[in-house]
């Protein structure tokens, strides 16, 4: 049994006319007329009575004619799932990723993911909070990877991810280890090296001139691995979310009294098409076991 012959039935049942069904399956009178005859000795039995010009269906034809139906239907199906998948792998799926976040966890997510959807292109872009929001406005990304800070308000729609803390990082040796938390106050006075890119910098900065609080900056960078390479020279201590701290050596303790944290989350585009990829990768980011 042939597809192409099923296809000759079905065509040949709704219009009762080898002519027009030939037409409509794109092929001469003659072979539709052989295809059926085929199929009908491999079955045994008659699926149309000839009447000259006319046919009918016979009883053994229209007994038939749903499980045919539901044969084409089935690869039908089994096409459209297959050019989907051929879709998943030709179209790249946009990631963009705000700068302060730690790449190790997120990595171990993709790598889960690359193994369940093989063959799937994924690029990157790493940006400021405010440029990926920019970018996801302007469809040059399919979604983002950030905290909740901003204004978001109804522009995005937002899956919460995970929790993280700030704490305090210094060098091995530094005083603060002696320390099993550290509030604000303990830091005052101390060497400080400073993380322009960070979105909670205001926010604790507000805090330490509120309370009297001085830090020295002896250090300032946007580049989170020049922060935590001058604080494991030595230079200062710094804040960071607690799955930024990515460089081996670095100390570091929960900062109390503030407690800091900040919400991640992924972001997209409320009412916009979503590629097949997108849509996998949503659905791998709510089942995914995400730390805290």
């Amino acid at each position: 049994m042939e597809m192409s012959q099923i296809r000759y039935v079905l065509a040949a049942a709704r219009h009762l006319n080898f002519t027009k069904a030939a037409g409509d399956c794109h092929v001469s009178q003659p072979a539709l007329t052989k295809g059926i005859k085929v199929l009908e000795e491999e079955l045994g039995a008659q699926l149309f009575h000839r009447e000259g010009r006319r046919i009918v269906l016979s009883d053994f034809g229209r007994s038939m004619l749903p499980h045919l139906q539901h044969i084409l239907d089935e690869a039908l199906a089994a096409q459209t799932l297959a050019q989907n998948f051929r879709l998943l792998e030709k179209t790249p799926i946009r990631l963009g990723v705000m700068s302060t976040i730690g790449h190790l966890r997120l990595a171990r997510f993709l790598a889960h993911f690359e193994k369940t959807h093989q063959g799937m292109e994924l690029s990157v872009r790493e940006a400021p909070l405010d440029d990926l929001q920019q970018l996801l406005d302007q469809d040059e990304i399919d979604l983002a990877v950030m905290t909740g800070m901003g204004d978001i308000g109804d522009r995005f729609r937002t899956l919460p991810l995970y929790s993280e803390r700030y704490v305090v990082v210094f060098p091995p040796e530094h005083r603060l280890g002696r320390m099993n938390a550290i509030r604000l106050s303990d830091l005052s006075g101390e060497n400080y090296v400073d993380r322009l890119a960070c979105e909670m910098r205001e926010t604790v900065m507000g805090i330490c001139e509120t309370e009297g609080i001085s830090l020295y900056a002896r250090f300032r960078s946007e580049r989170e691995d020049w922060v935590q390479a001058m604080v494991l020279a030595g230079i200062g201590f710094a804040f960071m979310p607690e799955y930024s701290v990515t460089l081996p050596g670095l100390m570091q303790r929960p900062l109390i009294d503030p407690e800091v944290a900040r919400e991640i989350m992924a972001v997209t585009v409320p009412g916009r098409r979503q590629p097949p990829g997108v849509q996998s990768l949503m659905r791998a980011v709510q089942g995914f076991a995400w730390p805290g």
